[in-house]
């Protein structure tokens, strides 16, 4: 495909929000040395995205302008590099690209062979599209860091899932719900019926001054917390917690990194606890598994064409989207 341009969305410098967006046409990638080129079916955009643009995850983030965001994405192959062995053009799959490079937000994307895995035709690209960043963040946090065991087998665990109508909201509390767990989940008055539809054992207003205080309406105390909120401090969570609770923090900032350092010199046993994505293949498959099952859905707040992915970035901007945010080329 040398040679052949592809329509994408990038912005050439931090801020802007959607006025720094511009349509472009760019090479269409050639893939290296263990990385294939997908032709898109679908993207989806996680709150990283926008961070990235206000410069919020700076020096780190993007590495380089223009950057053409997007991290999830899901479609077909249509040509391997070298060394590439489980896939061949014509697979349909999902995966991640580099989150440094980006990339999503395109006809074509590269992705690594290492982080893409092949997507069943029971398993529309959609619904496949949002695990890679939301869905994997979720698992992380429930199996690796509160050690939560997906077959229901273990002591249960009294758990908190703030913003849970959110894109990591939606997926932690239906994977906790195959633990053996008691799930609480704060989230927005209208979205109360979809968290409990999903597994929730107790759904509190976020707005209401016991959901402001995150306290269980049947008195438990927190074992586990997966905070996917922002603005709530220690001290919030604090009484809340059970002897050894452990307050999982999704999207960590400075301030909360802080904290951590602090709760670790007073040697507290309760635990603030910053997640920092590792994703592997075999969890991304495991997930893909549980959608296929009927196990996992991913809720969609909405999809829009390539065309208009400004009205995509404004939706993920503003922080009130129930689930994922899908653009599809």
């Amino acid at each position: 495909m040398a040679n052949e341009t592809m329509h994408a969305v990038q912005y050439d410098n931090y801020g802007g929000g959607t006025s720094g967006l511009k349509h472009v046409e760019v090479p269409i990638p050639n893939p290296k040395k263990d990385e294939v080129l997908l032709k898109l079916e679908a993207t989806s955009l996680n709150a990283i995205d926008w961070k990235a643009q206000k410069g919020m995850l700076w020096p780190l983030l993007p590495r380089r302008f223009p950057h053409i965001p997007g991290i999830d994405v899901a479609g077909k192959v249509v040509k391997v590099g070298p060394g590439v062995k489980k896939f061949k053009p014509g697979d349909k799959v999902v995966g991640k690209v580099n989150t440094l490079t980006g990339g999503g937000l395109a006809e074509f994307a590269v992705t690594m062979e290492s982080l893409t895995v092949a997507r069943p035709s029971e398993v529309s690209a959609a619904n496949a599209v949002g695990l890679p960043v939301a869905g994997l963040t979720a698992h992380q946090a429930l199996t690796q860091t509160a050690g939560i065991k997906l077959d229901g087998s273990g002591q249960q665990a009294n758990i908190l899932i703030t913003a849970a109508s959110g894109g990591v909201g939606l997926y932690a509390v239906q994977l906790a719900k195959l633990g053996n767990t008691h799930i609480t989940a704060t989230c927005g008055a209208r979205n109360i019926e979809l968290v409990k539809s999903l597994g929730a054992d107790e759904v509190i207003d976020y707005k209401t001054p016991e959901g402001a205080a995150l306290r269980s309406p049947s008195g438990r105390k927190y074992d586990v917390v997966i905070h996917c909120a922002t603005c709530i401090p220690w001290s919030t969570f604090e009484p809340n917690l059970s002897a050894n609770g452990k307050v999982i923090d999704v999207t960590p900032t400075p301030s909360s990194l802080f904290s951590v350092a602090l709760k670790k010199l007073t040697f507290s046993k309760k635990q603030l606890v910053p997640l920092f994505l590792f994703p592997t293949a075999d969890n991304l498959e495991y997930l893909i598994k549980l959608v296929k099952e009927g196990k996992l859905k991913t809720i969609i707040d909405s999809k829009y064409p390539l065309a208009k992915a400004e009205d995509a970035w404004d939706r993920i901007s503003d922080g009130h989207a129930t689930g994922k945010i899908i653009v599809e080329p």
